[in-house]
């Protein structure tokens, strides 16, 4: 009987084990990089990170033709065969540019959630960062991280973190290197509806031909319902104006009243602002009919400025005439 009982608890031994050394055998445990057809990788689901064509990307490209990609993509196996890219996007979309067929990729198998903290971990270091990337990345960490806690069964290894009592938005913090406020502020910009969002990053990139918004305020708006970020939106643009952030905490207080209407909006936005200066103002109604159709706003603002310029010009010749 004792005897029958050790045999049970001998460990299992496939017969790959006797043709193979221990070394061979540790090593196939290993994650290998291996080349894969760019084609057979699809971008990771809701990627908040922009994949831009910019100086940059050419200078990636240039490097890739001249040494190849240097560090591994991050891959993860899906049911159909392909992959899903985890870490790698900008070295793909360099690869198609140069017309490289194949991406050197580690396979690794992730679950959503860790999958997503690599994505997150792994662009949090690029050297320019939008403020929407940066909210939609802290908003899909922060859900990830919240639902490993929930689960008895995960220790957060693969991770990188453990729990140890602490919230989760703390843990973020201390990883990502801010606060714990400034990451629920960044996080709220993903209420926006994405045409004021792009104003916000319009302010960061400085940006002087389109409309910007900085962070307060926007953070205010986002309290907004949509069609009141909608109704708002509208107003904005034919007045070209956007809100300052007393301007948007008294519409968050309208709106929380229930009384904020199209009027209101309008009334609020013109408001003089401290130290505005004078201004004169088109409404969008009253110049459409000049344009071609479907001419945004700016594109108005830009022709009626040449004009402007131009009238000038003439105005001067005739006065050095005289």
């Amino acid at each position: 009987m004792k005897e029958k009982e050790e045999k049970m608890h001998l460990p299992k031994v496939s017969i790959d084990d006797f043709f193979t050394s221990q070394e061979e055998r540790d090593a196939q445990k290993l994650e290998k990089v291996q080349k894969i057809s760019i084609t057979e990788i699809s971008n990771f689901p809701n990627h908040p990170f922009k994949v831009r064509d910019d100086e940059k990307m050419f200078e990636t490209v240039e490097s890739i033709k001249e040494h190849g990609v240097l560090v591994p993509a991050i891959v993860r196996p899906k049911e159909d065969g392909t992959y899903e890219m985890v870490s790698g996007h900008r070295r793909k979309r360099a690869c198609e540019l140069a017309q490289i067929e194949e991406l050197p990729c580690i396979v690794r198998n992730l679950t959503d959630d860790e999958a997503t903290v690599i994505m997150v971990d792994s662009n949090l270091q690029r050297e320019q960062i939008l403020p929407s990337e940066r909210a939609f990345a802290y908003k899909m960490k922060l859900d990830a991280m919240k639902r490993q806690g929930q689960r008895n069964d995960l220790t957060c290894d693969r991770v990188g973190h453990k729990l140890d009592g602490k919230k989760s938005v703390e843990i973020l913090a201390d990883e990502v290197n801010d606060s714990v406020t400034q990451i629920k502020r960044y996080i709220r910009l993903t209420e926006l509806i994405p045409e004021l969002l792009q104003f916000v990053d319009n302010h960061y990139l400085r940006d002087k031909e389109n409309m910007t918004m900085a962070l307060a305020p926007a953070i205010e708006i986002s309290y907004l319902s949509k069609n009141e970020q909608d109704m708002l939106l509208e107003a904005m643009e034919t007045s070209l104006a956007t809100p300052s952030t007393p301007q948007a905490k008294r519409l968050r207080e309208e709106s929380e009243k229930g009384t904020l209407t199209e009027e209101k909006i309008q009334d609020i936005l013109d408001e003089e602002k401290p130290n505005q200066k004078e201004q004169v103002k088109f409404t969008y109604d009253k110049v459409k009919n000049y344009f071609p159709k479907g001419y945004t706003v700016q594109q108005m603002q830009n022709v009626i400025e040449k004009l402007l310029q131009k009238y000038q010009l003439q105005w001067q010749n005739k006065q050095y005439e005289r």
